[in-house]
């Protein structure tokens, strides 16, 4: 089993990469777990994985019982949340019990946010199941839930005690949101490591064939990538935001779209937008626009998307939790590789980036 680790001083943690559950309990040991534990999962990761997780552990000798929201972004509220955290008090969590994780990324983000609240504060374990948590949403100890029509504006840093990731699972993952989870790979790539961003177009159909060792390879190399930002910029005061590539206007046409998208598919055309105005600055040329956009393609992505009127992406712009003193952060690519982050992007910028990714 391949690890990774994440140096965060005392918050610091290992990831592990397989294809099986059965070294979870090794791995759950490792960490000294408690014997209680709640599985907190979705409707729809419960009916695939949820008992497999838990007659494994109790097998083992540990007091786990599991608790499931109805899955959807939609359920990515504070009445959840509440759900997750009553479930807690009937299964007796005390202060030295955990919570695992099992679920994509609103699983990931509601789970750790409860975590982080319940009793002020207890440890969690992310086991994710979808590429997209696995690629990026389980590393880093963000938490949140959406708000009054804002993505993640309710949250906190809280980090896990353990990342396990078990790639078979991705075999039973619908396409789009295969699609979704590789919206962040290619992100990280674009803004971090272009010997990777070949990888990824070099070995397209091994990617798309789910095959085990080049998905293990994949996941691991975009966990290290997310590790060392997160290494130095935990809070992201400085250089994490450059993992929001793609997000300042994807996450705003997200929330246009009534989350009717899924969130890399928006990141998607979020990075061809942005990309779009580093090529209106000279940054790149257009040559390398087209090299995003062909990758973006090749895995399935849609470069233009019916949108809602541009006024409504804007205005949930306007709402990004990442806005500080009234201006955005946008982060503009300058090579495959390598990007610099800006707070002077205009509105006549936006609007024709916007046009630009609209059917």
């Amino acid at each position: 089993m391949d690890k990774l680790h994440v140096n965060l001083g005392a918050d610091s943690y290992d990831i592990c990469f397989t294809d099986s559950f059965d070294p979870l309990v090794s791995s759950l040991k490792e960490i000294n777990a408690p014997k209680k534990l709640l599985i907190v999962t979705d409707t729809n990761v419960r009916d695939l994985y949820a008992d497999e997780v838990n007659n494994i552990l109790t097998a083992a000798g540990y007091d786990s019982a599991v608790y499931a929201f109805p899955a959807g972004e939609e359920n990515k509220s504070m009445d959840s949340i509440l759900g997750i955290c009553g479930a807690c008090i009937e299964h007796g969590l005390d202060r030295k019990s955990m919570i695992l994780a099992l679920g994509g990324g609103v699983v990931g983000d509601m789970a750790g946010f409860a975590a982080a609240i319940y009793m002020r504060g207890i440890n969690f374990v992310q086991i994710p199941t979808t590429l997209l948590s696995q690629s990026d949403s389980s590393v880093g100890g963000k938490t949140g839930i959406d708000f009054m029509e804002s993505k993640n504006i309710l949250g906190a840093f809280h980090q896990p005690k353990l990342v396990y990731i078990n790639v078979s699972v991705l075999k039973t993952l619908p396409h789009i949101q295969f699609v979704s989870g590789m919206g962040e790979v290619i992100k990280h790539g674009i803004i971090r490591d272009a010997d990777f961003y070949a990888f990824i177009k070099e070995n397209k159909e091994l990617i798309k064939a789910l095959d085990s060792t080049t998905l293990i390879k994949t996941v691991k190399r975009n966990c290290e990538i997310k590790a060392e930002v997160v290494e130095q910029d935990e809070k992201e005061n400085a250089l994490r935001a450059i993992l929001n590539f793609g997000h300042t206007i994807g996450h705003a046409a997200e929330s246009a779209l009534n989350f009717t998208t899924t969130h890399g598919e928006c990141v998607g055309i979020g990075m061809a937008a942005v990309s779009h105005i580093a090529v209106n600055r000279g940054l790149i040329s257009e040559a390398v626009l087209e090299d995003i956009e062909a990758t973006l393609s090749g895995y399935d992505f849609r470069v233009r998307m019916e949108l809602p009127p541009s006024e409504a992406i804007y205005e949930f712009m306007q709402k990004d939790k990442k806005k500080s003193d009234g201006k955005l952060t946008f982060v503009l690519p300058i090579r495959i590789g390598d990007v610099i982050q800006t707070r002077d992007v205009t509105e006549e910028e936006i609007f024709d980036a916007i046009r630009y990714i609209s059917k």
